[in-house]
């Protein structure tokens, strides 16, 4: 379910004080029930890139890897160490020094940080630059639960056109096929 900004602007993350120059794109709740130490579970559950999307997303995900590779968009020195510079040489010394997480097997996203209470891991193409922020709060039953939030610095005019012209998919398509895929994993590893 897609939450207010508030959901995360209001908690005090750390990504906050990391990536002030970065937009909230949208938050969204994962469909991930646990106790209050499950984040690294469901880290290491997202990391794996596990599970298949619906005909419909793996369409527009392929399309638009198609489209990267003719316009050169995810060419290498579009990365993250080559157009822009890694978040993790923000790290203040606790955080430089703790575990950075897994990266992701299924996207180019590399992890920047990962606490009890959150993680991040960023890529970056000719596009954007953009941060994948999983936090794990506390449920109003007294559970928690991940919410994933996604941080956004478009490159340019070029990047800001393209953010816009991809919203309505990520929307109404992209997102919540993918918070549906991590409930699924979730429920699957539970079980």
């Amino acid at each position: 379910m897609r939450l207010p900004d508030t959901a995360h602007t209001t908690r005090p993350w750390r990504i906050h004080t990391l990536a002030p120059d970065f937009r909230l794109e949208d938050v969204w709740e994962l469909p991930t029930p646990g106790g209050p130490g499950d984040l690294e579970r469901l880290v290491r559950q997202m990391s794996t890139g596990e599970g298949r999307f619906s005909g419909a997303t793996r369409a527009l995900f392929a399309l638009r890897w198609k489209l990267g590779e003719l316009f050169g968009w995810d060419r290498p020195e579009t990365r993250v160490g080559a157009r822009v510079e890694t978040l993790r040489n923000r790290l203040p010394a606790d955080l430089r020094d703790g575990p950075s997480g897994p990266d992701l097997a299924a996207v180019p996203f590399t992890s920047v940080y990962l606490t009890d209470t959150e993680w991040a891991a960023e890529m970056a193409n000719k596009t954007v630059h953009t941060v994948m922020h999983i936090g794990w709060v506390p449920g109003p039953s007294g559970g928690h639960h991940g919410q994933m939030a996604v941080l956004v610095k478009p490159n340019g005019l070029f990047g800001r056109a393209y953010m816009a012209a991809i919203r309505p998919f990520r929307h109404l398509v992209v997102d919540p096929a993918l918070v549906r895929l991590i409930g699924r994993g979730w429920q699957r590893r539970a079980s």
